[in-house]
């Protein structure tokens, strides 16, 4: 067994493994880059060491830096996680020719799978049912359109080095191939060091699918099942779920077959992720082969027991697998909910800062939370937006829905805008609960963005009713009031006004809203964000932040401000006049932090709705801002290579 394992990794997967090597005995490095001086990940292993400023091209994507910190800490062995080296075959040889092991697969392995284009083809010929394509480099904007013309539109444009939906676009005419390939190819250099593409037909209303499977030196390969990974929003996956409601026991079958044969015709090793699509009709195609650990593997771990990195570590250090596949079997539901420094109201735009608060459910037998941060941790640019994930697990599929509703509830995450509401309304949708699911759903069931969850999905009574019970508990804290035996109020919401009466009991208030009585029993101290209560002998657990009057309540994607007071003052606070936001439409305002690629027009240019404006970078991803509307560009208020503010003024327009 290795002595010392170095997480050549950054975030929650590298606090994961360390997690693994420590209940193994084996001690860990971590490597941190400048950005990551005080992240978690470099305080919880052993011991850390830096390897390069903050651009992943200069620390995390540098093998020579990774390389010198193996031999710098003694390391005898290297876990690369997901992303950055995990797939690059010359790090892992580099690796093996210093006589340190890679936890991963042979560089055989790495070089066909890991690259897009090499292992459509090794699939052609261990049988294995594939997308139709073009499995071949395009060479430039013009190859592609020729390509796509051939295959027929809408076509997938896909960096051929690529994951984690960079360097990928679905385009549906030969403007939109043209323009794809562009900042597809950007994309892939700067994930990944490598500008090559490849396109494939799209297959529309699709589900994505994975096998995961693992294999030891020894030719023994068993398959752990699949899992569904369908609820994506730009390509990039946020929900994942094992097994599949999608997948019967026959499909089933089938595909682990195939995983499991594809990876015997390359002699593959350690744990890696066959990915299918998967149409309306279970006609199932090779996707790609992931040759790594996958973002999503907690979920097959609930289901199998098994621990994913551990077996990886004893695969690499020349141990045969201790089961077989007639001993693997599929127990119960989980689900697997990323947490995303981003706006789910704004295209997903990342978003970045400090982590001010930064609160989760503590893990037992049905909630685990692999995380990547703590309070004061910085959000930057320069890596994925992710946070952390929250994995909960049930006996059936219903089951492990509610659990992690329940923990998405007691998550409070404050100074970066993330989607843990929007993943509480994407839970609480019909669709999801139907296991109505496609790659396509987010698009189709929030075509505008999401800016709060149905409020038919939550209990308004309660909200409101929880509100004024923090409400009164506070205005008795700061006036030094006993708490008074009948209490009516009226509360104030966007569309409506509620009145209500709170009678005092010894654990709580009774709260009469018409004709629904709810007796709220709760130790809730004012301050608290979490408010944890038992109201009608039910559990509940409700975000509360005060405002101005009363307080924003925060439940199942839900959010509400409910304003409280006096029968009288309610009634007048209807003639109170809202402050006008500032006419800001003459400027074209950056959507999120980033660095700005390029000025793509002049001062006094004509500038046609949906034309192409800006290119700003941010989290390794390239987003184009377009003109709304017809309009003359009267001043560049940026440069090219400058760094932006969310909301920064980048042009400013006049009308002709």
């Amino acid at each position: 067994m290795f002595r010392k394992i170095l997480i050549a990794n950054r975030g929650e997967i590298a606090c994961r493994v360390i997690k693994t090597a420590r209940r193994l005995g084996i001690a860990t490095v971590s490597v941190y880059s400048d950005a990551d001086t005080q992240s978690l990940h470099r305080w919880s292993a052993d011991e850390s060491i830096r390897i390069g400023p903050a651009p992943a091209s200069k620390s995390y994507l540098d093998p020579c830096a990774v390389i010198a910190a193996c031999e710098a800490t003694g390391a005898d062995a290297v876990h690369p996680g997901y992303g950055f080296l995990s797939e690059n075959v010359a790090f892992a040889q580099s690796l093996s020719e210093r006589g340190i092991t890679f936890i991963g697969p042979n560089t055989h392995a790495i070089a066909i799978m890991g690259d897009k284009i090499e292992s459509k083809k090794a699939a052609e010929i261990a049988d294995v049912n594939v997308v139709p394509g073009f499995v071949d480099v395009v060479r430039d904007a013009n190859d592609a359109v020729r390509v796509a013309n051939e295959i027929g539109y809408p076509v997938m444009l896909k960096a051929s080095a690529g994951g984690g939906g960079k360097g990928m676009r679905v385009v549906s005419d030969d403007g939109e191939c043209r323009q794809g390939f562009i900042q597809a190819s950007h994309e892939a250099l700067g994930g990944f060091g490598d500008d090559r593409l490849f396109v494939e037909k799209f297959i529309e209303h699709p589900r994505h699918i994975e096998i995961q499977i693992l294999a030891d030196q020894y030719g023994n390969v068993v398959s752990l099942g699949e899992r569904e990974c369908s609820i994506q929003r730009r390509h990039q996956k946020i929900i994942e779920e094992a097994p599949s409601p999608f997948i019967d026991e026959q499909i089933r079958e089938r595909m682990s077959s195939q995983a499991i044969q594809l990876a015997k015709s390359v002699n593959y090793v350690s744990a890696g992720t066959v990915e299918f699509i998967v149409d309306k009709q279970r006609n199932f195609y090779f996707l790609e082969m992931n040759t790594r650990l996958q973002v999503e593997h907690p979920v097959t771990e609930f289901i199998t027991r098994i621990d994913l990195v551990e077996e990886m570590i004893r695969v690499s250090a020349g141990e045969a697998l201790s089961f077989e596949q007639s001993d693997i079997g599929i127990n119960g539901h989980s689900i697997e909910c990323r947490l995303y420094a981003e706006d789910p109201s704004r295209d997903f735009l990342p978003s970045t800062g400090r982590v001010n608060s930064y609160l989760v459910p503590e893990e037992n037998e049905v909630v685990r939370i692999d995380s990547g941060i703590k309070e004061g941790s910085d959000i930057s640019i320069y890596y994925d937006p992710m946070l952390a994930k929250a994995i909960s697990f049930g006996a059936s599929r219903d089951d492990a829905i509610d659990n992690m509703l329940s923990v998405l509830d007691r998550c409070y995450i404050e100074g970066v805008v993330h989607n843990v509401r929007f993943l509480s309304a994407l839970l609480s949708h019909q669709r999801f609960r139907d296991g109505d699911l496609t790659t396509t759903l987010i698009a189709e069931e929030y075509p505008d963005g999401f800016t709060n969850g149905p409020i038919d999905n939550v209990d308004i009574e309660l909200l409101v009713a929880v509100a004024a019970y923090a409400h009164v508990k506070t205005e008795g804290r700061i006036n030094g009031l006993a708490p008074q035996r009948t209490i009516k109020k009226v509360a104030v919401l966007s569309d409506r006004q509620i009145p209500l009466k709170l009678m005092a009991e010894p654990e709580g208030y009774l709260v009469s809203i018409g004709d629904k009585d709810l007796l709220i029993e709760s130790q809730w101290c004012v301050g608290d964000i979490l408010f944890f209560a038992v109201v009608g002998g039910h559990s509940v657990c409700i975000q509360i932040q005060r405002i101005i009057n009363g307080y924003r309540i925060t439940h199942s994607g839900c959010q509400i401000d409910v304003h409280l007071y006096a029968p009288r003052v309610a009634e007048l606070s209807q003639y109170m006049v809202e402050k006008e936001s500032p006419d800001l439409s003459a400027f074209l305002l950056s959507p999120m932090p980033g660095l700005l690629v390029s000025i793509n027009v002049k001062v006094g240019q004509k500038v046609k709705a949906t034309e192409e404006l800006v290119v700003v970078e941010a989290m390794k991803m390239e987003n184009t801002l377009r003109a709304d509307r017809d309009v003359v560009v009267d001043e560049i208020l940026v440069e090219a290579g400058d760094s932006v503010t969310v909301n920064q003024p980048l042009l400013l327009f006049r009308r002709e």
